[in-house]
């Protein structure tokens, strides 16, 4: 079984937030497998259980709020006694442009919260992910990261954020298809790329 977990934050207050596109990748994800979440109390989370060609997957939003992600995601890891390499976490990443996505096998948080606290969690950096940029021109490393990450898409902004969750979802798909190293050569190129 595949596990892909997207972060966000709970609530309606944050649900169209920066920081939420990776519960809004999901939601994309359960809505074309034709399944839906239940809140599962023990994983702090809401699940979903499905299948993408043929493999059984569990879709996650931890409930935690961002920074106690990792709370959430090692009871479920420690419940299901997966293997890393069949975990995926999808989040929001200030450092890439809005538009570009980056699958990686491993690597440090870069900052992120909720990254962070799964790393620490899980006491391994070898976790995949599939970072989703938020970044580009509105953001300005002067400002407060934190405000930015929890305001909202410009209107301007919200055709590409359409296009980057149809993205993510069929890269993910293709993880779970085709493998890690596939995906990587046909999703992490830059803006423009074919």
């Amino acid at each position: 079984m595949k596990i892909v977990v997207g972060l966000g934050n709970p609530g309606l207050k944050y649900e169209f937030t920066r920081h939420n596109i990776g519960f809004r990748i999901i939601d994309s994800l359960t809505q074309d497998i034709g399944i839906e979440f239940k809140k599962v109390k023990s994983y702090y989370s809401l699940i979903s259980r499905g299948k993408v060609n043929n493999h059984k997957i569990m879709l996650a939003k931890p409930q935690t709020f961002m920074n106690l992600s990792g709370r959430a995601v090692s009871k479920i890891i420690s419940y299901y006694k997966i293997s890393f390499s069949d975990l995926l976490i999808v989040y929001d990443d200030l450092n890439l442009e809005l538009g570009q996505i980056r699958i990686r096998k491993r690597g440090s948080a870069g900052g992120h919260k909720g990254m962070e606290s799964i790393i620490q969690y899980l006491g391994n950096e070898d976790i995949p992910r599939l970072r989703v940029g938020i970044g580009g021109s509105l953001f300005n490393f002067n400002l407060d990261c934190v405000s930015y990450v929890l305001s909202g898409f410009e209107v301007e902004e919200r055709k590409k954020v359409k296009g980057i969750i149809t993205l993510s979802t069929e890269a993910i798909k293709s993880i779970i298809k085709n493998g890690f190293e596939k995906s990587m050569r046909k999703y992490n190129k830059k803006l423009g790329e074919s």
